[in-house]
């Protein structure tokens, strides 16, 4: 599972590599480390054509993903003797939201599946886990960590990301992943983010029906990706302002 990426291109490059027409976002200061609920730029379909914008990483989490949860939440409430509003509790569980998405044949993510819904997810790098290699490993295109974009969905949702600040109304996404290739599955044996690296992928993401789309939640070929940091939790090489 990959909770954490970097982007540090600027904007103007995002721009230009993703046909973007319009842009909603101030200035875009380098993100050598992006973590599950961080806000951070997307390009999606726009009623003009393609749009920058930041939404925050993690989109909606199943409801029985929160139904399970707040069972839990109020089993410890009502073990300590206070009154249970469940409904109320559902309503006000918080949810960070689910960053990878794998079973894109589920109800609960076929509705944003769509090319309303669709986004890139532009990256220079991304982390895997593996305590016994050091920690977090990360992997780019090649050592100059080339800009390339992760097939993402987004929504616009209305719910509790955190206790502290209640409920609000944000724009979400999150990003596809598939089996590893060689690379990534020397330290992650189960997924790897969905990766374009071509113009015709991007094209085909945010253009194309579903089932023609699907056929890109594919790892990338072996030999495909570079380990180029290893322990540390950013990635700030090759940043450019």
């Amino acid at each position: 599972m990959c909770n954490l990426y970097s982007i540090t291109t600027n904007q103007a490059a995002i721009i230009a590599l993703f046909r973007v027409i319009n842009r909603y976002v101030g200035n875009l200061a380098p993100m050598p480390g992006v973590f599950p609920d961080y806000k951070a730029p997307i390009v999606r379909n726009g009623p003009g054509g393609r749009e920058l914008a930041t939404a925050r990483w993690g989109m909606p989490s199943s409801s029985k993903a929160l139904m399970d949860a707040t069972k839990k939440r109020a089993e410890k409430l009502q073990a300590k003797g206070k009154p249970v509003d469940f409904n109320e509790l559902l309503r006000m569980e918080p949810d960070g939201g689910t960053t990878n998405i794998r079973n894109v044949k589920s109800k609960h993510w076929t509705r944003w599946l769509g090319v309303e819904n669709r986004c890139l997810v532009p990256f220079n790098s991304f982390s895997e886990f593996n305590k016994a290699e050091g920690g977090d490993v990360w992997f780019a295109l090649d050592e100059t960590r080339p800009l390339a974009c992760f097939a993402g969905i987004w929504t616009n949702w209305t719910s509790v990301r955190k206790v502290k600040e209640g409920e609000t109304t944000n724009d979400l996404y999150a990003f596809l992943t598939t089996e590893p290739n060689a690379e990534v599955g020397a330290i992650h044996p189960k997924t790897m983010p969905v990766i374009l690296t071509t113009p015709v992928e991007v094209e085909t993401w945010m253009t194309a029906p579903p089932d023609e789309v699907l056929k890109l939640q594919r790892p990338l070929s072996d030999g495909s990706l570079k380990i180029v940091a290893r322990g540390v939790k950013e990635d700030p090489v090759g940043q450019t302002t």
